[in-house]
């Protein structure tokens, strides 16, 4: 699947305003120059403007690794812009800073299946084309944008170039896809259109992308792994339901994260309201993960070997592609609904001898940002592969396809 509608990855060294690489490139000669004489050069700041999708959590933890890796370097300055969510529904932020919010787009849905008339009907495209056409990128040397569709588009305005590192733009390549039409795609692609992808992914499948970006920190959230401990995070669904089906299995506990504002323990059923660090140490302390398919609670899961559910949100073309890479890799049982039955097969099983391990992803995509992005993608992905420690697929792509 290639990138349409003028999306074409920039060469090597193309990533850069030209501004920006005519400083950088006088501060290596006058610091040459200035070496000889004694004299002091002054160092030039990589000003970076940093869009990200809050419409997912998944993103938010993304957009706070590569945060904390951008932060080592201080010659680089980051300017952070969410959209998809209401500011009041943010939380844990500290990361970013005085950070902008913008409405942008998002997906509706309910019970656990995607709502397009709703979707269409609450989508706000003259409040998106408003902010794409305020949106000053002028006095930034970079532009990146996790899937954010304002900051891409308004340096495809300003023909500025941009950076796409995120999940979705593993779908610039030929990796496992499932429930995909033209216009599905066509959506995919051009939300929010780079002229440099970095598509990140489970495994390489071949393409020049790259490992998961995982928001780990072993120190802070070293659990104690115990056994029955079941984690569950299924904000799309209809909660009520769910409750009703773990209450049938006493012998485990269910930690539940869901849109609620406050805890609630009944039995074996413990419901909490959605927290980063209640939630990274539920994680820790889990052997189960129930979830949907979203790509970045999944990979932070594998890092940390938990035995995985996965239930794709229905109508979701990215969720449902994650479904069938799971399956082609054997890691995770995958589920189009959960039930008695699924949890009684699930919790019988054997745990899968499939278990990735990771670079720290993050820190290399710093690294490779402050020197310039002047190194290919393709050498990039081929140096952290060769870090990792990953199993061939199972299935052939086309056999999940």
């Amino acid at each position: 699947m290639g990138i349409t509608g003028g999306v074409i990855p920039c060469g090597p060294g193309r990533s850069l305003s030209a501004g920006y690489r005519g400083r950088r490139y006088a501060r290596q000669w006058y610091r040459l120059v200035g070496g000889a004489t004694g004299n002091r050069i002054r160092e030039t700041t990589l000003k970076i403007f940093y869009g990200v999708q809050g419409t997912g959590n998944g993103h938010l933890s993304r957009a706070r690794a590569m945060a904390r890796a951008l932060s080592a370097y201080p010659g680089i300055e980051v300017e952070w812009l969410f959209s998809g969510r209401p500011r009041e529904n943010y939380f844990d932020m500290e990361s970013f800073g005085d950070f902008h919010c913008r409405t942008g787009l998002t997906f509706h849905s309910r019970a656990g299946r995607v709502q397009p008339l709703t979707t269409l009907r609450k989508m706000d495209l003259l409040g998106l084309r408003r902010d794409i056409r305020a949106l000053d990128l002028s006095g930034y040397d970079l532009v990146i944008s996790d899937y954010e569709p304002i900051t891409a588009r308004a340096a495809q305005r300003q023909q500025l170039p941009c950076i796409g590192i995120g999940h979705q733009y593993a779908f610039c390549h030929d990796v496992p896809e499932r429930g995909g039409n033209p216009v599905t795609r066509a959506i995919l692609q051009q939300f929010a259109p780079v002229t440099t992808a970095v598509g990140l992914h489970w495994h390489h499948f071949e393409q020049p992308i790259l490992p998961p970006i995982v928001d780990i920190d072993h120190d802070a959230v070293a659990g104690s792994d115990r056994e029955n401990r079941v984690l569950v995070y299924l904000p799309f669904e209809d909660q009520a339901p769910l409750l009703g089906l773990f209450r049938q299995f006493p012998g485990f506990q269910f930690h539940i994260y869901a849109p609620v504002h406050e805890w609630r323990d009944d039995d074996n059923l413990h419901t909490r309201p959605l927290s980063r660090g209640g939630f990274r140490r539920d994680l820790a302390d889990s052997d189960w993960v129930i979830c949907n398919a979203g790509f970045e609670l999944i990979s932070e899961a594998l890092q940390l070997g938990k035995r995985i559910m996965a239930k794709p949100l229905s109508g979701q073309l990215e969720q449902l592609s994650n479904a069938a890479a799971l399956e082609a890799l054997g890691y995770a049982s995958v589920e189009e609904r959960i039930d008695r039955r699924a949890l009684e097969f699930w919790f019988d099983c054997e745990p899968s001898a499939a278990r990735p391990r990771y670079p720290d992803v993050a820190g290399a995509l710093a690294r490779w940002i402050s020197e310039g992005c002047s190194e290919p993608v393709e050498v990039l992905s081929q140096q952290l592969w060769s870090e990792s420690d990953i199993a061939p697929p199972r299935l052939h792509r086309q056999q999940v396809a």
